[in-house]
């Protein structure tokens, strides 16, 4: 949807006089979309909408997104647009990550997406993609430690960003690696299950070895032995274990975000998922039907960075890219940079 169409919705479907954004943020496994409010130094969701549409199913062995995968994401952000015109919305940024990044038929897709459905849909790097998660994420590192490591297991991917915080309430990235692995393509990639000891052992040297040149040129390892990291994740997987950690009887945002997981409770909880079978962590309220078979990948990316970088706890989020999206959206309003 460009610019102008919203602006003209605007007048006909919103009777407040405060500014409506939105953000959706199309990954590999999920299409998510908050639309909100500026409200005192962020803002305020007044409406959301999450589905699991594995836009990236099979990518990683054939190279394109497939028809199937297609029509279910047109589908999803269909809804997404009827939302974004119910509630008014003026300003909104679309973007997408791995799967698109990969896709050779990308470039057909988003201009499908930009004429069916009238979304800008922009394939973002997966730099810009760390910035984003960080902007979002920024509220929740709250420690005096001289660094953050904040890291994000996505469907296609898995990123990791090593932080400065010299300057309290202003993170600042330092460096940050993206590996092309993550709960789809290696649910992919391993067939026969990654909950088996061989596979799983498997995953985390791939993760392992992929981290191990970015720990170096930053000495995260010895900066985390002294103590000055503190380390924060946003996916998931991560906010899935911290639900079954709590034993709640159903996913609730408010009890996640923000908690703080030891990785001795990481690890007894994976213990615990892995002792599932997969049709029992679908019939799981917390995990669901669509995620049941990708838990275990996460798992394994999640115990090789606890593995590497040994911190003892961890902050976890339930959000990122979408926050980080609506802030810069407000931040350029409020500044006057509006393009």
């Amino acid at each position: 949807m460009s610019q102008t169409d919203l602006q003209q919705n605007s007048h006909s479907n919103s009777s407040s006089n405060s500014q409506a954004y939105a953000a959706i943020d199309l990954g590999t496994n999920n299409c998510r979309m908050l639309i909100a409010h500026p409200h005192d130094n962020g803002f305020r969701v007044i409406d959301s909408f999450s589905r699991i549409v594995r836009l990236g199913e099979g990518v990683s062995a054939s190279g394109t997104l497939s028809h199937d995968a297609i029509e279910r994401t047109i589908s999803a952000l269909g809804v997404c647009r009827t939302k974004m015109r119910r509630a008014g919305v003026t300003r909104a940024r679309c973007v997408t990550t791995e799967a698109c990044r990969r896709a050779d038929n990308r470039g057909d897709f988003l201009a499908r997406v930009h004429e069916e459905v009238g979304l800008e849909l922009e394939a973002i790097s997966a730099k810009e993609e760390a910035e984003l998660t960080l902007m979002g994420c920024a509220p929740l590192l709250g420690e005096v430690r001289p660094h953050a490591l904040v890291f994000d297991i996505g469907g296609g991917s898995t990123e990791a960003v090593w932080i400065d915080m010299a300057k309290p309430g202003e993170p600042k990235a330092i460096d940050m690696v993206s590996l092309p692995h993550g709960v789809v393509t290696l649910s992919e990639d391993y067939p026969g299950g990654t909950g088996t000891d061989g596979a799983f052992e498997e995953i985390i040297k791939q993760i392992d070895d992929g981290l191990a040149e970015f720990d170096e040129r930053n000495n995260i390892s010895q900066s985390i032995a002294n103590g000055m990291v503190q380390m924060l994740g946003t996916s998931g997987t991560v906010t899935t274990l911290g639900a079954m950690h709590l034993g709640l009887p159903r996913y609730d945002r408010s009890k996640i975000d923000g908690l703080v997981l030891s990785f001795d409770d990481i690890s007894k909880t994976i213990s615990m998922i892995d002792e599932m079978s997969v049709e029992n962590r679908m019939k799981h309220p917390c995990i669901g039907a669509k995620r049941g078979d990708l838990m275990m990948s996460g798992c394994a990316i999640l115990e090789a960075v606890t593995r590497r970088w040994s911190a003892g706890k961890l902050v976890v989020a339930d959000r990122g890219i979408r926050e980080g999206i609506l802030l810069s959206l407000i931040a350029e309003d409020s500044s006057g940079d509006t393009p």
